[in-house]
């Protein structure tokens, strides 16, 4: 998905200082080249940026002019930071810190703990909601799930942004933060949390860095030490840093200037946090003789797609778009964005999934395509119509590639292989490190051909089959490479966290997929409500979520669909409209805010349909959900597939649902999928709730689609009838 992973083979290692440059532009290389002074690079998206600072520092080890263990590259997440280590250590710059800022401070603060305080470091909690709802309990506040998870982002952000309980309340009101409770509440809330922590002992993530900056503003002796370990620094993502990062960066500097920031306000999505791009904007007024470089050729997506996400810049406002950078495509032309209408988000799901099984059936790997979304909330809906579609699909968030059980165990497998090959009669036949691994792997399930359906056979066949890939790229670049130095090249890609591509269209959120591109990228949901969100009031936040739309424009490599729905379900009142983001860029819209200037987007617009099956009953027909208990109108996906309120009284039929359950496990079985996939918990609830004896009724289940209707409709009426389901067709 990166570029690292993306390239289907293993670059070669620069020989010497000078080929570490070649390949660059006339930015880049000035960047790589700037490494003395204060150096700041405002790179847009898809320009190269963290193969501009890698080669920078690259070139530094190679040329004598920087000492490995003097640099410390931090970065935001350990994704980018395992990136950054896996580029840099192909470039022959070993020994180079890359890190997270929480990971960095987390190596400090172990180090200096017992000499500064005594002892060992408190443990580190790794999910504070727990004790936010303990503390809560102690202030005798009641919190819903929503409330709890609001109060605790207001103490993150107290936190990051330096402030103390008693401050909370004013500073809040200051920047402007909708808070969840009054924030006198939140501040005496704030307050127990930090007691319960202290009784407790124990420390949170923002902790990590509150400590790490206390020690080394209280001890002198101990700033000194880091200073004179770490005397080159570089930031990555540098329009992301909160005050806390950027004081924790200046007591690692002292008073010197060796260092090189990166970033761009035009990608500042993150303020909720305590993210602020004023660090970047403000670099040249702290450091006067800073050398400045633009980085604007985009070399990732194609002309057509660059000029919408320009399109989108040239109408923002506020300090951050008078910073923007006027991207220009260094990409062959290519196919103008796709704009869908549909009628409601599950025909919107659909029509993505059946679009998506079309670009996999004529030659498009799963791999690059993605679907992105506002909201974590909106996955369900993609996940179930991709696995109606036979697509297979990663979530993005999901458990590290190398931490997965089936990685694990065909690691020790090749190692063992690279050990005792010589008396393994399953290498007998193979001659080459490819056929080698793929023998191997044999033994754990791989197969050359892939598995029916997508669901956990499929992702386990997918995790193999990217190991068997990698062995193919390593031995092309590597021709002499034995089974053991495969096994070490996995080891270092562990430790750096630099996975493999594994096949299968990717889910996200538009935060989740910053840093990430695909060939093919599917923007879901860009209506007024969700893009821009309905809670972002003010001018600041409504262009965070233009800015954020951007962030999702400018991972495509080559293709474009956005789409958005008339209506959240169906036969609902189809009163939404396309974000206003896109007035004066899709076809047939005028612009109306921002500035002049940006051409309209071509591409004609496209009215998404389903086509029709006169068999099965039309699910526009369907009334707006509302709980069939009380009357009040649903919003949350797990109370409209019940068709009731979590808290109203369950009539559901235990042993119509245990018999759905026993028919859904052999359904999953002969199709190689997990349950899930056939019908969710929550939708097998409703039909044992509702007890439909029609496919008209039954279609009216959210979570039953028209596909589902099809395949499994006349079991599942079956067995609510009291009889026994059929066989069903095991060709479907």
């Amino acid at each position: 998905m990166t570029a690292a992973t993306h390239s289907p083979l293993f670059p070669q290692t620069p020989d010497s200082a000078d080929a570490v440059l070649e390949g660059l532009d006339p930015e880049q290389r000035e960047v790589a080249t700037a490494l003395h002074g204060p150096v700041c690079v405002l790179a847009g998206a898809g320009t190269g940026k963290t193969r501009a600072i890698t080669h920078r520092i690259a070139y530094g080890v190679r040329a004598g002019i920087l000492q490995p263990s003097s640099v410390l590259a931090v970065t935001f997440t350990n994704r980018a930071a395992g990136e950054m280590r896996g580029r840099l250590r192909q470039l022959g710059a070993h020994g180079v810190q890359a890190r997270t800022f929480h990971s960095a401070a987390l190596r400090q603060l172990q180090y200096f703990w017992p000499k500064a305080i005594g002892g060992s470091v408190p443990r580190l909690v790794d999910r504070k909601i727990q004790l936010v709802a303990d503390a809560a309990a102690a202030c005798k506040l009641r919190l819903d799930r929503g409330e709890l998870r609001d109060a605790t982002a207001e103490i993150e952000w107290s936190k990051v942004t330096q402030t103390v309980p008693a401050d909370y309340p004013y500073a809040a009101a200051k920047a402007g933060r909708e808070t969840p409770r009054d924030p006198a509440e939140i501040a005496h809330l704030y307050a127990a949390y930090e007691d319960l922590k202290r009784d407790r002992a124990v420390i949170d993530f923002e902790d990590v860095l509150l400590l790490t900056v206390a020690v080394l503003q209280d001890r002198q002796d101990i700033a000194e030490q880091v200073r004179t370990q770490y005397q080159h620094f570089v930031v990555d993502e540098y329009q992301d840093v909160s005050p806390l990062q950027q004081r924790l960066l200046e007591l690692w500097l002292g008073n010197r200037d060796s260092l090189c920031v990166v970033g761009d306000a035009s990608q500042t999505i993150y303020s909720f946090t305590g993210a602020t791009p004023d660090h970047l904007l403000d670099f040249r007024t702290r450091h006067p003789g800073a050398t400045v470089v633009k980085l604007v050729r985009d070399y990732r997506s194609t002309p057509q797609v660059v000029h919408l996400a320009n399109g989108l810049l040239a109408q923002a406002s506020g300090r951050a778009a008078d910073h923007r950078l006027e991207l220009v495509s260094q990409r062959p032309p290519g196919p103008e964005p796709v704009y869908t209408e549909y009628t409601d988000e599950p025909a919107e799901a659909e029509g993505a999934a059946r679009r998506i099984r079309e670009l996999i059936d004529a030659g498009v790997p799963a791999a690059e395509i993605a679907v992105l979304f506002r909201t974590n909330s909106q996955s369900e809906t993609y996940e179930q119509a991709l696995a109606d579609a036979g697509v297979p699909y990663q979530l993005r968030g999901a458990e590290r590639f190398f931490d997965r059980p089936e990685v694990r165990k065909a690691g020790i497998a090749l190692r063992g292989a690279a050990r005792f090959g010589g008396n393994d009669s399953l290498l007998d036949d193979a001659v080459d490190l490819p056929s080698q691994v793929r023998a191997v792997l044999s033994g754990e399930g791989w197969t050359s051909t892939p598995p029916a359906g997508s669901g956990t056979t499929r992702e386990r066949w997918e995790s193999l089959t990217a190991l068997v890939n990698l062995a193919h790229d390593f031995a092309a670049a590597h021709p002499r490479a034995t089974l053991g130095d495969f096994v070490t090249e996995l080891d270092e890609r562990a430790n750096a966290q630099h996975a493999p591509t594994v096949q299968g269209v990717t889910l996200a959120s538009l935060h989740a997929a910053k840093g990430l591109e695909w060939d093919v990228v599917f923007l879901v949901g860009i209506a007024e409500g969700m893009v821009p969100i309905t809670y972002a009031k003010t001018d600041e936040q409504i262009e965070e979520e233009r800015r954020l739309l951007y962030v999702g424009v400018t991972r495509a490599r080559q293709r474009l669909h956005l789409s958005w729905s008339l209506s959240r379900s169906p036969g609902g009142r189809p009163n939404r409209r396309p974000s206003h983001f896109l007035d004066g860029l899709r076809p047939g819209s005028t612009a109306t805010v921002g500035r002049t200037g940006a051409g309209a987007a071509g591409g004609g617009i496209e009215r998404g349909t389903l086509a029709a099956t006169p068999a099965v009953p039309r699910r526009t027909q369907r009334t707006p959900a509302r709980c069939r208990v009380c009357g009040r109108t649903l919003t949350d996906a797990g109370e409209m597939k019940l068709m009731r309120c979590e808290d109203c009284p369950s009539d559901m039929d235990e042993g119509l649902y245990e018999r759905l359950r026993a028919w859904r496990a052999v359904q999953a079985e002969r199709s190689g999928q997990p349950d899930f996939c056939v019908f969710t918990d929550r939708t097998l609830m409703a039909i044992a709730e509702a007890r439909p004896d029609s496919p008209a009724e039954l279609s009216r289940i959210p979570g039953v689609l028209n596909r589902k209707l099809q395949r499994y409709g006349a079991d599942v009426l079956a067995i609510c009838a009291g009889q026994e389901g059929t066989e069903g067709d095991e060709d479907d």
